[in-house]
């Protein structure tokens, strides 16, 4: 899964990266090392823009955490961070989505925490930064979707929330003692097709949601620190000694 995630690089360099077409540079957030659900988070998806024929790729400022255009509330958010390569196209929260509405989430790399048994009752947890292992951008497979708050008029700004969410797959046997599941990651050969709007076609889409093979992503332990979201800094990412770590009976170094 996919639970926090550093998001650091500029938007200036990720409309380079990835062949961003428009961005309006007033839609600009800061540096985060310390990604939290419900935080804003850039996003690069194709679509026409009003008045136009033609998708155009852009760079945006979503929320993360996905609400489904169906939903009473927005408070579903904070439980649909993540959706499960293997039924996305079944979900209701997320199908429609997944048809007319994917997008690439670009991140530093994600945290993930594996749960170390201690022998005296609660288990520890230690907390691992992923990313890719060439220090590139980790380009994630991402959801879109708009949901109109009824409480509010029409014409008030306010009453639409765009929101995302990242798709997650089986962990490649690096992360797997670390945890089960990991986000799935696209290299830049998918980055066309998964961004299509004019693909729609379920088994084709499916076919998209191949990782990577193994090998491109590394996996560090780092401080609890990042486990307090009121911590949010480059410090967050430094790596711990490895006589540090307790792994269990598992080797990650």
């Amino acid at each position: 899964m996919c639970g926090r995630f550093a998001s650091t690089t500029k938007p200036e360099d990720l409309v380079e990266i990835f062949g961003v077409e428009q961005w309006d540079t007033t839609e600009t957030i800061a540096p985060s090392w310390n990604v939290a659900p419900t935080d804003p988070a850039y996003v690069v998806l194709e679509r026409a823009p009003k008045g136009g024929p033609e998708p155009v790729r852009q760079l945006r400022v979503l929320r993360w955490g996905l609400v489904p255009a169906w939903s009473r509330t927005a408070e579903t958010a904070v439980k649909m961070i993540n959706a499960r390569a293997d039924t996305v196209h079944e979900k209701p929260a997320y199908r429609q989505a997944f048809a007319a509405r994917r997008c690439l989430i670009p991140i530093d790399g994600y945290y993930e925490w594996q749960t170390i048994p201690t022998g005296k009752g609660k288990p520890r947890k230690q907390p691992y930064f992923v990313s890719r292992a060439d220090g590139g951008v980790l380009a994630l497979a991402g959801l879109y979707e708009f949901w109109r708050d009824r409480t509010r008029p029409t014409d008030d700004p306010g009453a639409w929330l765009v929101t995302c969410t990242v798709v997650t797959t089986e962990a490649e046997p690096l992360l797997a003692p670390i945890h089960e599941r990991m986000p799935l990651f696209l290299d830049r050969g998918a980055h066309d097709a998964w961004l299509d709007p004019a693909r729609t076609e379920p088994e084709e889409l499916r076919s998209l949601l191949a990782a990577p093979p193994p090998g491109a992503l590394q996996a560090v332990p780092v401080s609890p620190a990042v486990g307090n979201i009121r911590n949010n800094g480059p410090e967050l990412l430094r790596p711990l000694a490895p006589e540090a770590v307790d792994t269990g009976d598992f080797t990650l170094f």
